[in-house]
């Protein structure tokens, strides 16, 4: 309890307690017997001082908070858990206040400045107006900011000592700080401890304080956040791994920085279920630090049910002792895109669906191999880099459906080249210009800083494929600061934008395989990989086998039944994700360290749209399209055995979005478990996603098949009605409510 109080309620005041307070549930008097504190004598000195820090930072200046009493006490009552009296004892904390009156900001000036003439930039470190109420925490705040702005020009010594005057008419408080700035220190030397691999020029080349120049504390800070980010090490701080020895005599420091390296080698099997990969196991061998030079070796293979690849690359940070990194890469890799292994596509299990509907689902694999090089400069003094990079990967598409067939055939994404060429040998030769700045002090599981990356993509030159592909990625994280559990701020908040588009030139389409998907542990972690786009109807040619109304199919021959059946031909679209030209991503995390920066359990919200803006880029090439209106579709009349006076049939010149598949919002909530395995080197994530917002739609296809497609009699009658059944019925998208999954990877 307190007594004094006139203007600060008691809850307030309480609540600035952190050793002591009652905990209750929640805060308050009433429930104070659930959860109670246990006392601590030591501890009470201290709440004192934060209860009057309270009233400080609401003006109460000249606050004065009495010596606490304690009342020791036998406990009463019913316990609420087993309704018997209780036992034991109970403290009561009752501090004695006297608020007297609040003050309002008046001036802040300054004596003893020489270094720094320039009062208006002194005065710019206090983040308070004149006439704001007094808070001290802001001041002290700016005290702060005035120490590591003189420590920027090399005066480790500073000291700032502030005097306050009391207007007690108007209530107003000045500042005077008298600052004792002391003399510039020179760095002398830089050492290293701890690095039994890690060359000492390695180190050197990432610091932004070199030896002979003015010491800098703001520079020395940066300097550790640039050797995290280059992951050789532990997390490094500068409180607590980095020393200065002073020589005041010579107005030079000395630095020491202690370093506990990490495994640089990482041999590992590892194996589990990804929703890129399917079930897959992999062999991986990774150096980030290759002869403690800071190279970096990888190759990697990988083989699932869904994916399979193998990569071997190379990068040398520094080339010529230059900030200048240089790379390659080599890559082969298969992936399956079946639609009808995919519940997320169809809302039911592909054994339920005929051979006839499977036939218009996307199916297909695409095999690729390529090569990659790439350079990137480090701007000087900045976390800033711009970089280029040269690929080249051929790949080809092997289709399993007809829908999947009819949709690389048709889709003008090749110039001149149609039909079934255009599945085989796609050349995609691009170059790319990137610009990023990356101020994460961490690259697994960042505390605080934010990153920001974006490239231009095009693709044409002495390749088969033209598009152009910017893109722009955006990640902050803040520690979360002020709660009762988490008062240092050890908790994160962070957050990911992320904003794509894709676009063909010159004439072509984007290929279908380049046209913007979502999905997956690194994007929507609630939905497959691929299922977040929208849905198009592909026009496919369809032989239908005619059918007898007892089920057998009517020969060709009836005298050899094995020249096969009557086959009727019928224009049919197909459904095929088409992909979207623009996506946007949005991806938020609160993340709660369980040990250190190796295990963490986080929440998430992952948000997505995925949208084809421009109909124009999935129009259809004319030698596509004629291949599909040239044929005549229908078999009024079989006249032995071959069909006769069939139907010209307009198909449209683009491929149509299915209405209530674009423009579509997708979200995923949940939870994560992440491990970084040291054996292996990478992240384990166990993850748990609802999906509030996701696609549930009903539709019917386009009807082109008639009833005069058929012959008269019998056979045609139950041959149509089975088409009916096959191609002209009510169809479902549906994408699942939850998922649960293992995987080896993060979001971002």
């Amino acid at each position: 309890t307190f007594s004094g109080n006139q203007h600060i309620p008691s809850r307030v005041r309480r609540e600035s307690m952190v050793d002591l307070r009652p905990i209750g549930i929640p805060h308050s008097i009433i429930f104070e017997h659930l959860c109670a504190r246990t006392y601590d004598a030591s501890k009470l000195d201290e709440d004192a001082e934060r209860v009057m820090l309270a009233y400080r930072d609401r003006g109460y200046e000249r606050v004065d908070v009495g010596e606490p009493i304690t009342h020791l006490r036998n406990e009463s009552g019913l316990s609420w858990i087993t309704f018997r009296p209780r036992k034991g004892k109970r403290i009561d904390i009752h501090i004695p206040i006297h608020e007297g009156p609040r003050y309002r900001l008046g001036t802040i000036t300054f004596s003893g400045n020489k270094a720094v003439t320039n009062t208006k930039a002194l005065r710019a470190q206090f983040d308070m107006k004149k006439g704001q109420i007094f808070n001290a925490t802001t001041f002290h705040k700016g005290l702060q900011n005035l120490r590591k702005a003189y420590g920027t020009l090399g005066y480790i010594n500073f000291v700032a000592t502030p005097t306050p005057s009391f207007n007690e008419k108007t209530h107003v408080i000045n500042w005077k700080i008298d600052i004792d700035e002391g003399k510039p220190f020179y760095v002398s030397r830089i050492e290293f401890r701890g690095n039994t691999v890690t060359r000492d020029f390695v180190i050197r080349r990432a610091l932004l304080l070199q030896e002979g120049q003015i010491y800098n504390s703001k520079l020395w800070k940066l300097s550790l956040m640039r050797l995290n980010q280059l992951d050789y090490f532990d997390p490094l701080k500068v409180s607590q791994d980095s020393e200065t020895h002073e020589d005041a005599q010579n107005g030079t420091v000395d630095l020491l920085l202690r370093v506990h390296e990490k495994g640089k080698n990482a041999i590992g099997l590892n194996g589990g279920v990804s929703g890129l990969g399917g079930s897959f196991i992999g062999l991986n061998y990774q150096t980030n630090n290759f002869l403690g030079l800071g190279e970096t070796l990888t190759l990697q293979a990988n083989g699932g049910d869904l994916h399979k690849t193998f990569v071997f690359g190379f990068t040398e940070p520094y080339f010529r002792n230059k900030p200048l990194q240089l790379g390659f890469q080599l890559s082969d890799s298969k992936t399956d895109y079946n639609a009808s292994k995919n519940y997320s596509l169809t809302g039911h299990v592909s054994n339920n669906y005929s051979a006839a509907t499977n036939s218009l689902l996307q199916n297909y694999n695409q095999k690729s191999v390529g090569a990659s090089l790439s350079a990137s400069y480090q701007l000087p003094h900045s976390f800033k880099r711009i970089g280029i990079t040269y690929s080249w990967n051929k790949s080809s598409v092997t289709a399993f459906s007809a829908a999947s067939q009819n949709l690389f055939q048709t889709l003008s994404f090749r110039s001149g080249i149609q039909g079934q060429n255009a599945l085989e040998g796609i050349l995609t030769s691009a170059i790319s210009l990137s610009f990023s700045e990356n101020k994460l002090d961490a690259e697994f599981l960042p505390h605080t800083g934010y990153s920001f990356s974006s490239a231009m993509q095009v693709a044409g030159i002495w390749g088969s494929v033209r598009y152009i592909r910017p893109l722009m990625e955006w990640k902050q994280y803040f520690p979360i600061k002020g709660l009762h559990l988490n008062p240092q701020g050890r908790n994160t908040l962070g957050y990911r934008v992320m904003v794509s588009y894709v676009r063909g030139i010159s004439g072509d389409v984007a290929p279908p395989f380049d046209r913007t998907y979502q999905g997956g542990e690194q994007e929507l972690r609630g939905f497959q990989i691929r299922a977040g786009t929208p849905y198009g109807f592909v026009p496919t040619r369809v032989m239908f086998n005619l059918t007898n109304p007892d089920g057998s199919p009517v020969p060709r021959n009836p005298s050899n039944p094995s020249e096969g059946a009557v086959k009727v031909p019928l224009p049919v679209y197909g459904i095929a994700p088409v992909g979207g030209d623009t996506s946007i991503i949005g991806n938020l995390e609160y993340t709660i360290p369980i040990y250190a920066r190796t295990v963490a359990f986080k929440f998430f919200d992952d948000f997505g749209m995925d949208m084809a803006l421009d109909q124009g880029q999935l129009r259809q090439s004319p030698e596509g399209i004629a291949a599909l209106d040239s044929p005549l579709y229908g078999c009024p009349n079989v006249v032995n055995g071959s069909c006769q006076g069939g139907f010209p049939i307009k198909f449209s010149r683009t491929i149509n979005i299915i209405s209530g598949t674009n423009y579509v919002p997708r979200d995923s909530v949940g939870a994560a478990i992440v491990a970084m395995v040291p054996i292996i080197n990478a992240p384990l994530t166990l993850y748990y996603a609802y999906n509030p917002l996701r696609l549930k739609t009903q539709f019917n296809r386009p009807n082109l098949i008639t009833r005069s497609m058929f012959p008269s009699g019998g056979a045609g009658d139950f041959s149509y009605a089975l088409a009916e059944q096959f191609y002209n019925g009510l169809y479902q998208l549906r994408e699942p409510k939850k998922t649960f999954r293992l995987t080896v990877s993060t979001t971002f």
